[in-house]
């Protein structure tokens, strides 16, 4: 393992995930994460979107459903030849090719049609920016929580799955 290459501890209230960041293949994302991650955004927010056989997204609202303020959206890397294989971590993002800013998804089967495939919006495909390398035990957990639909979001876990405290490893 590269030292460039940051590792990230992700606490979350059914356990820990322990996630390598893949710096040379995605350095824009790579850097919006860290970023996040040391302002402390992460901190308290929940995975508010969890779907069995695909992935669990989080990073972006409170228990009480509130979209936390963001920064300005970044790149997409989708093109970085990274694949969403089951554990890897990706950028969340709208239908807008280049609209991420701090809400991630961590890939719970392999989703090769969320890979890059072409240019056009509908083929750019989801910026992999890493992986889990312990704690996928807490994934599948987590992708396992009953769910509902609450404040216009579907797939929002019925007790929510907080992020207590997401830190970069030095």
């Amino acid at each position: 393992m590269s030292n460039a290459n940051p590792l990230i501890q992700m606490e979350t209230s059914r356990g820990e995930i322990i996630l390598e960041l893949d710096a040379e293949k995605a350095p824009i994302s790579v850097a919006n994460f860290v970023a996040y991650a040391r302002a402390g955004h992460y901190d308290g927010t929940i995975f508010h979107r969890v779907i069995k056989g695909f992935m669990i997204q989080g990073g972006g609202l409170t228990p009480d459903m509130q979209e936390k303020p963001t920064g300005a959206p970044i790149e997409n890397e989708a093109r970085n030849k990274l694949k969403n294989k089951t554990g890897t971590i990706a950028m969340a993002r709208t239908a807008e090719v280049d609209s991420a800013t701090a809400q991630f998804f961590i890939n719970t089967e392999d989703n090769k049609f969320l890979d890059n495939t072409g240019t056009r919006p509908e083929d750019f495909g989801y910026a992999v920016f890493g992986k889990v390398v312990d704690g996928m035990d807490v994934v599948y957990t987590i992708e396992q929580q009953p769910t509902t639909r609450t404040a216009g979001h579907d797939d929002v876990p019925v007790e929510p799955v907080i992020i207590t405290r997401v830190t970069v490893i030095d």
